[in-house]
């Protein structure tokens, strides 16, 4: 496992990290023996970088985590989030009073003292461009609540909203070979600034497993059947935005791209990490095997030159146009 600097914090985290969103049953069921296996796998394989939040079970992710490192002997960084919890709800999610209910309350089912580092979890873009949110934690972090803050974000334009902030540590995208355009529109003005860069759904909910076929299903309660067409939340989040179908067959011609010995899950996590402006790849995982895999693309030699340019183009060609939702 290789490591990189995470932003602004002077610390080194994996640059393979493990999202836990599955952690809170919302990819279907995981037991709690099966999400501790998953976890200790992770770190094992030398994993640092936990992605959470405090709505993901309604707290049982966080929950989970605290099980964890109560026997954590090595060192990792936690990373949750804010603003989504149904309790109050929006509007009055984003009042200082809310922000600091919640992270009182992510710091009681993590077990810590201070949150190593807490987003705001995709709200609502005017609600970012007016900029009280950010006094919020500011303010937080001055109370020794927080050690960092970041924002999880839903496009390039809410990004670019947030690298005007002082004092934003991280921005969270989505960021895969099906969804391109956060590294020609909002990479470099963050690596100028030296914020980090979280990429989540880096496997298009398991499109670049290359292993679904187009009659695939999956558990009711699992985002993959009831928010394919965004009907619960951002349809960006579930597929990287693409009809399930047509990313199948998207998927299925990647394969002819795949350099030898790899995998197109080794090539689809490799490709995000040649771009230096990403800090930690936030790939799931319901088994602990799948957290090991991951973690491999981490000792795999970079992409080359023209695999790049070729991956380019074929977003370019063939992806960018079904792509559906904020962006």
């Amino acid at each position: 496992m290789r490591y990189r600097t995470f932003g602004d914090t002077g610390v080194s985290i994996s640059e393979i990290g493990l999202g836990t969103w599955q952690l809170g049953a919302e990819w279907g069921d995981v037991s709690d023996s099966q999400a501790q296996a998953i976890l200790d796998t992770a770190r094992d394989a030398g994993i640092s970088f936990f992605d959470t939040a405090d709505v993901y079970g309604l707290g049982r992710s966080e929950e989970r985590i605290r099980t964890f490192l109560s026997r954590c002997s090595k060192p990792v960084f936690v990373a949750t989030k804010l603003g989504r919890f149904p309790e109050p709800g929006w509007p009055e999610n984003f009042t200082f009073e809310s922000f600091r209910t919640h992270v009182e309350a992510s710091l009681t089912r993590l077990g810590v003292e201070a949150l190593d580092l807490t987003q705001m979890h995709c709200i609502p873009t005017e609600v970012l461009r007016d900029g009280a949110v950010f006094d919020h934690l500011r303010r937080l972090k001055t109370d020794g609540k927080i050690k960092a803050f970041g924002v999880s974000v839903e496009t390039v334009e809410e990004g670019l909203i947030c690298l005007e902030q002082e004092g934003v540590t991280s921005l969270q995208v989505i960021f895969n070979m099906f969804r391109q355009k956060p590294a020609r529109e909002l990479f470099d003005l963050a690596k100028a600034k030296g914020v980090a860069i979280i990429a989540r759904v880096p496997m298009a909910s398991g499109l670049l497993s290359g292993k679904f076929t187009v009659d695939q299903t999956f558990d009711k309660d699992d985002h993959r059947t009831f928010n394919r067409d965004g009907a619960a939340f951002n349809v960006g989040e579930t597929f990287a935005g693409l009809p399930f179908e047509k990313g199948v067959r998207l998927a299925d011609r990647l394969k002819d791209m795949v350099p030898e010995g790899l995998s197109l899950a080794d090539m689809a996590l490799r490709w995000i990490l040649d771009h230096d402006a990403v800090s930690t790849v936030i790939p799931g995982a319901t088994r602990p095997e799948q957290a090991l895999s991951n973690a491999r693309a981490s000792d795999l030699p970079p992409l080359g030159a023209d695999l790049h340019a070729q991956l380019a183009a074929f977003y370019d060609s063939d992806i960018a146009e079904h792509i559906r939702g904020a962006y």
